[in-house]
């Protein structure tokens, strides 16, 4: 796969979206900011200080839902944010990548330590916040929570959880909890981060510290390993009109390293399942 380059210059850059106007939008964990580039090229801030938004969702009345420090709902109109989950037993939340099912609910990890640092994995838990905002506790043990996505017949739920070096799976309930929580498939190499689910049932997941993105089938077997001039691949997703533009978004760029976090673009051969909006 041959891959151009769209932005660069960033920090860490993670919870990659496309809307219907082919917009791209994108954050950057550590120095903060939610930025929206246009298929002309432009970047525009959205919301310039926001940290740790490890996901990113377009909510069905506007605007987006956002994770870091709890989950918001930005409306673009206003400018202004309002909190839909911000704490669990009286203690504040920080949540990182999500997905959504067809309610319009959002499941979502937990992250209890900064895994940007060295320290070790505190573990978190799997949520799903419903409308308004009500919040249901799925499972706990998780050691760093990333990307989560659902398979086309919803009835499995794909998690990465990082330093297992494994991306797991649940089967989701008849009344949307999840239960047998088992190994999908291993990482070749490297740790599994953001992950986007496609039309047959694969699974395509960014691996940290080895600048690839692998393509598993929807058994769990390698299907194809992409290389990128990055080591630190960090999330990725599926747009365009036939939902086949692959975008692979980095912390850094191995061909220029004053380039930074990358934003690439690429053509799939497989279309990716378009994900629901929120519904908050």
């Amino acid at each position: 796969m041959e891959f151009e380059m769209l932005a660069s210059g960033y920090g860490l850059l993670e919870a990659p979206r496309v809307d219907e106007r082919e917009r791209f939008y994108f954050s950057d964990i550590p120095n903060g900011g939610v930025y929206r580039r246009n298929p002309g090229g432009s970047v525009e801030t959205l919301i310039p200080k926001r940290r740790g938004v490890g996901g990113m969702i377009f909510n069905q009345s506007g605007g987006l839902v956002l994770t870091g420090k709890g989950l918001i709902h930005w409306d673009e109109k206003t400018g202004k944010s309002r909190d839909l989950f911000a704490s669990w037993e009286g203690k504040p939340v920080s949540m990182n990548d999500l997905t959504t099912d067809d309610h319009g609910g959002v499941y979502t990890g937990t992250i209890n330590f900064d895994p940007l640092s060295n320290n070790k994995p505190i573990p978190g838990s799997l949520f799903r916040i419903d409308p308004p905002g009500r919040a249901h506790k799925l499972w706990d043990g998780i050691e760093v929570s990333n990307g989560l996505g659902l398979s086309p017949d919803r009835k499995m739920l794909f998690h990465s959880d990082s330093t297992t070096g494994a991306v797991w799976v649940y089967d989701v309930t008849h009344d949307r909890g999840v239960k047998d929580r088992r190994i999908f498939a291993k990482m070749p190499e490297g740790w599994p981060d953001g992950l986007a689910v496609d039309v047959e049932g694969g699974v395509w997941v960014a691996a940290v510290r080895v600048g690839e993105v692998i393509h598993f089938s929807k058994d769990g077997t390698v299907k194809k390993r992409i290389k990128l001039p990055a080591s630190m691949v960090t999330s990725l997703t599926f747009g365009g009109r036939d939902q086949m533009d692959l975008y692979v978004v980095t912390a850094d760029n191995t061909d220029d390293p004053n380039r930074k976090g990358t934003i690439f673009r690429g053509r799939s051969d497989v279309p990716g399942l378009p994900v629901p909006k929120a519904n908050f």
